[in-house]
């Protein structure tokens, strides 16, 4: 078993073992998200440590060519399978200092096919995963409560059992109440999120909560959004926004783009580049990144369907002269 170094030792004999260290944790098959996290502060501790970590990664280089050679003596008593393993986790080595260490803290991350449930999706009732929109109906005091919920999405449907509702654990999920577009009922439904809550007798509305912070926006109706920091009440085409601490003013919303996701779209009006790259990983099996500085901020504006986002990335590629590199692990490199 590899021990975690200690990161508070800053000589340099002592980066240098930690640098081994994480290099060894890195190529082996027991890399865990909060390993990952770990490594990244240790990385982006001083320009001391990101040294030390290269010179490591050029000490394991000078060992390849002797390897080489022991795959060839070797090659005849190895399967096919297991020599082709070999080769990729040498090649992901090979790209970490490269293409820059965040490539190797975003693969350990965000592996393919999620091999391990971040704290979110811990006690989730309903969930999807990446690319899958899900629809389910949930019974209010009122009547049928349909639910729709977009990728990556995580919810609890146990909230109170005096007021019916769900928590909004991660993502996005959008809330179709009885009566539509009418007069409701007079029996709220509820979502909560990040310590606030959003709130509803008739009428539709969203509520997306990625990165800590939520955004409820109003399609029909009127919702009621509570918060530690006071009270917000939307109608058809506003929206709010809220973290833990703070609670925004109420403004004017495209309710069709921000719905276009239940359509099978994404629309963009003058979003930056990152933002929209950004927002296809929520839907795209793999991840890509963007490390072209000079056109992260670009806007961009147009829609794609969620089903063809490879070809919305051609596109994306052709527009900013992008270059494309594909990685082991589902990573897209974007330079």
């Amino acid at each position: 078993m590899t021990s975690i170094p200690d990161d508070h030792a800053n000589t340099p004999d002592e980066l240098h073992r930690q640098a081994w260290v994480w290099l060894r944790l890195l190529k082996s098959d027991t890399v865990r998200q909060w390993d990952a996290e770990r490594f990244r502060h240790w990385l982006d501790a001083s320009p001391a440590h990101k040294a030390a970590f290269n010179a490591a990664r050029a000490q394991w280089d000078s060992y390849t060519p002797a390897a080489a050679v022991l795959d060839q003596t070797l090659g005849r008593r190895t399967p096919p399978v297991r020599a082709a393993v070999r080769t990729g986790r040498r090649a992901f080595l090979g790209t970490m200092v490269a293409g820059g260490a965040a490539l190797a803290v975003a693969a350990i991350v965000h592996p393919p096919a999620g091999l391990w449930p971040s704290p979110d999706q811990w006690g989730a009732d309903y969930s999807t995963a990446t690319g899958e929109q899900r629809a389910i109906r949930l019974a209010g005091l009122a009547g049928q409560v349909d639910v729709t919920l977009n990728t990556q999405t995580r919810i609890r449907t146990d909230v109170s059992a005096s007021v019916p509702g769900i928590e909004l654990l991660s993502g996005e999920a959008a809330v179709d109440l009885p009566g539509g577009r009418g007069r409701g009922t007079g029996t709220a439904f509820v979502v909560a999120a990040a310590g606030g809550t959003s709130s509803s007798t008739s009428g539709r509305f969203e509520v997306r909560y990625l990165d800590g912070r939520v955004c409820v926006t109003c399609l029909s109706g009127a919702v009621r959004v509570d918060h530690p920091m006071g009270q917000r009440v939307l109608h058809a085409a506003q929206q709010t926004a809220y973290d833990r601490h703070q609670l925004a003013g109420v403004t004017l919303a495209d309710a069709a783009n921000v719905s276009a996701w239940r359509n099978g779209e994404l629309v963009f009006r003058q979003t930056r580049l990152a933002v929209v790259l950004d927002e296809i990983n929520r839907y795209r099996p793999g991840r890509i990144l963007l490390m072209n500085d000079k056109v992260r901020n670009q806007p961009v504006s147009g829609s794609f369907y969620i089903a063809s986002l490879d070809r919305a990335i051609a596109q994306l590629q052709y527009s900013f002269d992008l270059h494309a590199r594909q990685l082991p692990g589902g990573l897209l490199v974007l330079t």
